[in-house]
This record gives C-alpha cells, structure tokens and sequence, in this order.
C-alpha cells in the first residue's frame, strides 16, 4: 500500500512539473496586433506567461522590406523590440520565435498598420500640395532631359555651332534641380512624410534604395555632361554622345514601362523611345532661333534635321506602339481607365505634332528654300510643335500618379477548396489580393452535409518571406457559414493556409492548404518602391 501511495505522488509530482513546464503562450502585445496607428510606434513589447529567451525576431515593414535594425531586448517574461524611426506607411509583420522553458520554440506574428493597410487606396485628402510638387519636379526633369539635352546633342551634331542655346541653358538649369527635389519628393512619398521631413536624411535614404536613385543619378549626370558640352573644347561632342545617350539609360532604369514583363524588351523600347524623343524635341528650340534670323547656313541645317527626323519619329511610333500595347493589355483600356484616357491624349497631341512636321519637312521647308520670306511662317509652325511638346511633357508627368491597366488585378474572389478524409472545407478569400481581405468558411462532412462546429479558427503564415503563424477566431454569422473579416494580408506570395475546426470536445479537425495571394491593384507603396532585383 504504501508503495502504491508512494508511485501514485511520484506520478502526481511528474504531472504537476510537466503542467508547469508547459510551452510558454503570448498573453499580450502592445500595440494589440491589428491595430491601426497614426505613426510607427517606438517598440512593440510582447509579453509571455513565463520566462522566455528570445530567438528569430524579423520585422517587414510596410514597403515589404525585410529590416535588420530593429532592436530586440528581453527582460523575464517581456521582449520588447525598438523600432526604426523610418518605418514607411502600410502593414507591418513582426514575427517572432522565442523559447520557452521546456525548450521548446514558440512563434507568432504580430500585425500593425501605419496610416493604411498596404494595399489600400490612398485617402481622399492625401497631400495634394506634396503630388504637385511631384509633378512640377517631374515635368521640370523632363525639361532638362528632352530640351537641355536635347538641344546640345543637336548644336553638336547637327547645326554643327551653338547657336540659338539659350533655352537649352535654362532647360538645364531647371532639369538639375528638379532631378535632385524630384527623389526627396519620392521619398516622402513613400514614407508618408510631410514636406517639412524633406530636410531630413529617412526620405532620402528610402528612395535612393529603389531603383529610381540610380535612374536620377544617370540624369543628372547626363544634364551635368550636356553642360560642359557647351564648352568649346575638343572632346565637346562626345560629351554630348554620352549624355544623349544617358538620357534613355535614365527612362530604362525605372517606371512602369521598364518593369513591365518581358524586361529584355521593354527596357531597350523606352531606351530608344527616350533617344527619339530627345531628338525631336531637342531640336525644336535651336531650330526657332535659326529661322527667326535665317542666314546661308540656316536651310542646310534644316534640311539635315529632315533627314534624321524621319528615322527617328519611325523608331518613336514603333516603340510607343509596342509600348503602349503591352501597357494597355485591351483597346477598351483606351477610355476605360485613367491611364488609358492619358494616352489618348497625348496620341491626338502626337498627331498634330506629326502633322506640323510634315506641313514643316514637305511644305515650308522646301518654301524657305525658294524664298527667305517662309521664314516666319516655318518659325511659327515650330514655335506650335514647341507648344505641343511641352503640353506633352506636362501631360505624360502624370503618370506618375496613374498605375498602367496591365497592373490592375480584377476583384475577383479567390476560392480554395480543401479536402480531407472526415471533412472539407471550402474557403472564398475577397477580394483575394493584398490589401484587407474577408475569409469565408463553408465546413463541410466528407459527404458534402453541414458539418456543425463550436469553434473556428483560421490561421495563416507567410514561411518564403518568414512570417510566422497568426491565429484569427472565425464567427459564425447568418447565413451558416463561418466568418473572418478583415485580414489584412501585406505582401504576396503563397499563403500557407490552416483551418481549425472544434466539432466536440474531444475531436478537431484541421484542414491545410496554399493560398497565392496577388499585388494589389494600384500597388501603391510596393510598386511605386520599384525595388532593385538584389532587394526584392
């Protein structure tokens, strides 16, 4: 008896150590995960019900960014992990991996928003003041690249002296300045950041990391070489090759355009788009200056610039054609969408800019050479395309706040069907992008009757970008099915999907599958991050 007395408290202590070395469970997060906050946060503490020692702590922000300076301290039963000061606006994942006591890991995730969930549209009153100053630096780029640029490659190869530069001079003068505000304005946008911050070093740091940096850089330096081209030195036309040409390496490095699949077509069409561009329009502002004070030079000039104007408005239909093709996916798209009505226009203004340069190379061309009184009227006709192209410039700035119809992922509900020996479970994700997403869940027997369960959960995780498992408790509404609303799902990729359901108290069925989440329609932080390959 007292053997048996003995064995039975030695069992009763085995049970009580193994209950009290049980894994540890998270019992709060500050902020609570799901919230919605107004700014970043300054740490995000997690506390567990006992002791645990921290293990893999990642942190994405909402760029999709996978940050390494995050700082992660433990004291007991806590893990507080500091955040950076320049989170970007969007979902935020913090998932964690600790171990308990016993020693075994337990992990997680935590969720947060700053400003919106990623994948949402923008607020009505986003910062109209900060878009126009995107676009004025945008369009004051342009300036600098076609007419700056532009200009000097056609005094230097063409005209052959540098007459008429004045224009050319201030396009440059205005295209230096407008490249270098053009990626502090980026970089506030993508942070979110009022124009205040533009002083400060984050909205720099972040848009230098896209691939919008390298593509301001070549600009600039393009710009600065068009410069010194202007010098009367030896090597002057070179300098100007080399910048011409720095002005297509700089359309081809970013945009939509260039990323859109094939890249190894795309990038060479904007690449030689951008050169055709900088050639017509480069040309027009020496060439008025030319006409207005014709001298004997002045028609052969003229001439010359027909010649090579012809090659390169057919390389321009070409590639804007091709372009526009694979931006545009559908004619309907034309008139459809806002990018669409964009390009609509500027195809009517590209029209009647191809119509003044054929009235200029087969009408008033040949006129000037019969007399110097067509003069004017070839002045005033150039004086129009001048108008045009500028309205042009202005006009495709505007894309900058427009994702092309290509980009633009129907709401189309995904739906999983999940199948297993006792149950299945059919699962309706909407609209099943990322952004803010609603699960229903329709459980079923494996012969297709109601299965009635007393509770539901829906758990989650991301393993290719590490995100660790996040719990959501289905309710069940009205109409007999379960439901989870508003998940928010920060990034694509596959999914990993698991439904818990508790038909008794003593039997559970689980139920696993992939999901493949899609970029949102208007990827308004990601895509506009543009990230380079070796950061994606």
């Amino acid at each position: 008896m007292r053997l048996l007395a003995a064995l039975a408290t030695l069992l009763f202590a085995i049970g009580f150590a193994t209950q009290a070395s049980a894994h540890a469970a998270l019992l709060s997060v500050e902020p609570t995960s799901g919230s919605m906050l107004a700014s970043a946060p300054k740490a995000v503490e997690l506390r567990f019900n006992e002791v645990v020692t921290p293990g893999a702590i990642r942190l994405i922000d909402g760029a999709g960014r996978a940050r390494d300076d995050a700082r992660v301290t433990s004291s007991g039963e806590t893990i507080s992990v500091a955040m950076p000061p320049d989170l970007p606006l969007g979902t935020a994942v913090l998932s964690y991996r600790v171990i308990s006591q016993d020693g075994h890991p337990v992990a997680g995730s935590v969720i947060f928003s700053i400003g919106m969930p990623t994948g949402t549209q923008p607020p009505e009153n986003a910062d109209g003041g900060l878009n126009a100053l995107i676009w004025l630096a945008r369009v004051g780029l342009y300036i600098g690249l076609f007419v700056g640029v532009g200009g000097v490659f056609f005094a230097r190869w063409v005209a052959g002296a540098l007459t008429g530069m004045t224009v050319p001079r201030v396009a440059l003068a205005i295209g230096l300045p407008s490249a270098v505000v053009s990626l502090g304005m980026l970089g506030l946008d993508l942070l979110g950041q009022p124009l205040a911050a533009f002083a400060t070093v984050a909205p720099w740091k972040i848009a230098f990391a896209t691939s919008a940096g390298p593509a301001l850089l070549a600009a600039v330096v393009a710009m600065l070489l068009a410069l010194l081209a202007l010098r009367s030195v030896w090597y002057a036309r070179a300098l100007s090759a080399i910048g011409f040409v720095g002005v297509g390496l700089s359309l081809a490095l970013t945009g939509h355009a260039a990323t859109a699949p094939p890249e190894m077509f795309m990038r060479p069409a904007i690449f030689l788009h951008g050169l055709g561009v900088t050639i017509w329009i480069g040309a027009l502002a020496p060439l008025v200056a030319l006409v207005s004070k014709p001298t004997i030079a002045t028609l052969p000039v003229v001439n010359r610039f027909s010649r090579i104007a012809a090659p390169a408005v057919g390389v321009l239909a070409f590639t804007g054609l091709a372009l526009a093709i694979v931006q545009l996916e559908k004619p309907s798209a034309l008139v459809e969408t806002r990018y669409g009505l964009i390009l609509s226009i500027k195809l009517a203004l590209v029209v009647l800019l191809l119509g003044l340069a054929a009235l200029n190379r087969f009408r008033l061309t040949p006129a000037l050479a019969r007399d110097e009184k067509a003069a004017p009227a070839l002045r005033r006709s150039i004086l129009l395309e001048c108008v045009i192209a500028l309205a042009i410039l202005a006009l495709v700035a505007g894309w900058r706040f427009t994702p092309p119809p290509r980009t633009i992922i129907p709401d189309t509900p995904l739906a999983i069907h999940i199948h297993g020996d006792k149950a299945m479970f059919q699962v309706l994700v909407a609209p099943g992008k990322v952004g803010v997403d609603d699960f229903v869940l329709q459980l079923m027997t494996g012969d297709a009757a109601p299965l009635t369960a007393k509770e539901v959960t829906l758990t989650l995780s991301l393993p290719e970008r590490g995100i660790e498992p996040m719990d959501r408790d289905a309710s069940l509404g009205p109409d007999g099915y379960w439901h989870v609303r508003k998940v928010e799902l920060p990034f694509a990729g596959r999914w990993h999907l698991r439904i818990d359901a508790l038909v008794s108290d003593f039997e559970k069925i689980t139920l696993e599958d992939e999901v493949d989440v899609a970029s949102p329609s208007r990827r308004s932080i990601a895509l506009k991050l543009n990230l380079k390959p070796t950061e994606k």
